[in-house]
């Protein structure tokens, strides 16, 4: 699919010169840090070193005295506490997160997460009759609840309290909950909100560690479970959330709980080896998303979300390994299943040219697996850039995850609709709804007429963003280490893309897989050195730049680990032909 190149603007160049030469780094360098809002030596240095003490006072979230007094006269007066969370990894990690901290205070405590196949997403009518019948006084939900008006009012007529810690948009009207703690509110004057749900949850276990007087040094352990959280989010790292990243990183890659030793192992990232644990290469935040989050997704995909929790608060390193390698075995199953729904997802679209015309991708078939249909929108979303929405069928109902493409705000685009559903919650760029069969073809077509409003001007084209232009000469591993500084890299500090103009093939780029370039190309009259690339999914191009033409190519700089040697490689990302 062809894309736009779009440069993004450099930044007052006097601001940039003045930061080269404090930091005593190049101007490229520089100008990525003043696109970042960055324009002095204090703020370059606390965005290289983000310090803890930066966090903001968690009593500055509107509820929270209210939430912290509750829970206090809970563990006073021996209350039973439920700890409830949503069944994908910002829940899941969240649950771990709290239980695990009250556990050292609370006697009768457990955990809960919700059926994704009977009970579906947030909140349950199922859980408070369990609460209610097993003598739990409180719940504290996270990463979900906001919008559970009707199911706490049910829960009050049970006598059981609810204090909910989410980060989802509010609907018009809150629940009436003990306290409801989420910077999204319109009310709420905390200053950060784009904490993900386990975020918040840590925010929670601050305020409570502060009213009790113990160090927050004593909080440093559940760093690794919010940085987790952060990535299989899609959070924006930026803010809170940076600095919460960047030390759950090192913790991460340095002592990690036990269910996290076991689950990087059977990723093949890591191993140990008699002695002191190590992994053969430094955690990323890529490497969660990808390595680390589906995995503990799958577990909710398949079986139940109760696994990964166990899995994230267990302090045995021996049952970590059993339980990583059963859920390892959900994700091998989960990938299986997500493998043939997108088949036939994308043959439904190629078949049908009325999809083929649509600016939006609304499917449904009811004998799709509801665990897999938000992992099939994403992959649709990327071969046809468009708004998507897979659906299935649940419990008499139809179901659907929804993602989205830039510029366009995919809860809002649902909302626009929601007379049409009985649920509906999410983000800018993915949410879950719910409606009855009857008004499927309705909501289709309410959803397409909104897209075609957005896209006036016609289909949109995915864009590469270029933040800087680069020789290949400029290349190199001082050029790199400062630039490695700049992660952990993730929405809104994103990975800088480069445009190098006017390169060459040496003549030994070569076809790998199924349809990548092993690119191997140079600057001509610039730099003589030749420098080595992948080019994923660019294998149609192979023709052409091996014609000896110059083309232009945009990249990330990586490095790459073979044999024992580590050498620096570009990760092509779009290229050109034929420029003059």
């Amino acid at each position: 699919m062809e894309k736009n190149w779009i440069v993004k603007p450099q930044g007052d160049p006097t601001i940039t010169k003045r930061l080269s030469k404090e930091l005593n780094v190049n101007e490229v360098l520089a100008s990525l840090l003043v696109q970042r809002g960055i324009s002095t030596f204090e703020e370059a240095r606390l965005f290289f070193r983000p310090q803890l003490d930066q966090l903001h006072d968690p009593f500055l979230m509107k509820d929270m005295e209210k939430a912290v007094a509750r829970i206090e006269a809970a563990i006073k007066n021996e209350e039973k506490i439920l700890v409830y969370g949503d069944y994908d990894v910002d829940g899941t990690t969240a649950v771990a997160l709290v239980y695990t901290w009250l556990r050292q205070f609370v006697e009768s405590l457990d955990f809960y997460i919700p059926d994704r196949y009977i009970e579906g997403y947030g909140i349950s009518y199922q859980s408070i009759d369990y609460a209610s019948k097993n003598g739990f006084s409180l719940i504290i939900a996270l990463d979900c609840g906001i919008k559970a008006v009707e199911k706490i009012a049910y829960a009050a007529t049970k006598g059981v309290d609810f204090i909910i810690c989410d980060h989802h948009r509010p609907g018009d009207e809150l629940p009436n909950a003990v306290a409801v703690l989420d910077p999204k509110r319109s009310d709420c004057s905390y200053p950060f909100d784009e904490l993900s749900g386990c975020g918040v949850g840590f925010k929670l276990i601050q305020a409570l560690s502060t009213k009790k007087g113990l160090p927050f040094d004593s909080l440093t352990e559940y760093l690794d479970l919010v940085v987790v959280s952060i990535a299989s989010d899609i959070v924006p790292i930026t803010g809170e959330n940076r600095i919460l990243a960047y030390y759950g990183l090192q913790l991460i890659n340095s002592k990690p709980r036990p269910g996290f030793e076991a689950l990087v192992l059977v990723t093949g990232v890591g191993r140990t080896s008699g002695g002191p644990f190590y992994f053969n290469k430094e955690l990323t935040i890529s490497d969660l998303v990808f390595g680390v989050g589906p995995r503990i997704n799958a577990a909710g995909r398949i079986e139940t979300g109760r696994n990964s929790v166990d899995l994230l608060v267990t302090r045995s390193l021996e049952e970590a390994h059993i339980m990583a390698d059963q859920i390892n075995n959900c994700n091998n199953e989960r990938r299986s299943l997500d493998s043939q729904t997108t088949q036939e997802a994308l043959d439904s679209i190629i078949n049908d040219p009325t999809l083929k015309d649509n600016l939006t991708t609304v499917l449904y078939r009811p004998d799709w697996h509801k665990g897999v249909i938000g992992i099939v929108a994403s992959r649709l979303t990327e071969v046809f850039y468009r708004p998507t929405i897979i659906f299935c069928k649940s419990n008499g109902m139809i179901t659907g995850s929804a993602r989205s493409i830039k510029d366009f705000d995919i809860y809002d685009a649902v909302d626009h609709c929601s007379d049409l559903l009985e649920h509906f919650g999410g983000h800018k760029y993915a949410a879950g709804l719910s409606l009855k069969p009857e008004n499927l073809e309705a909501f289709r077509n309410c959803f397409e007429a909104y897209a075609r409003e957005v896209f006036k001007t016609g289909p949109p084209v995915p864009e590469v963003e270029i933040d800087a232009i680069l020789t290949l000469g400029d290349i190199n591993p001082k050029f790199y280490t400062i630039l490695k500084q700049f992660a952990p890299f993730g929405p809104g500090n994103m990975a800088p893309i480069f445009l190098t103009e006017r390169v060459m093939d040496t003549g030994y780029s070569r076809i790998v897989g199924k349809n990548h370039i092993k690119l191997s190309v140079v600057h001509p009259h610039i730099s003589g050195f030749p420098i080595s690339g992948i080019a994923f999914q660019l294998g149609d191009s192979f023709s052409d730049i091996h014609k000896g033409t110059p083309f232009n190519i945009c990249y990330q700089i990586e490095e790459n680990d073979w044999n024992g040697k580590t050498t620096l490689q570009l990760n092509v990302k779009d290229m050109k032909m034929g420029v003059p």
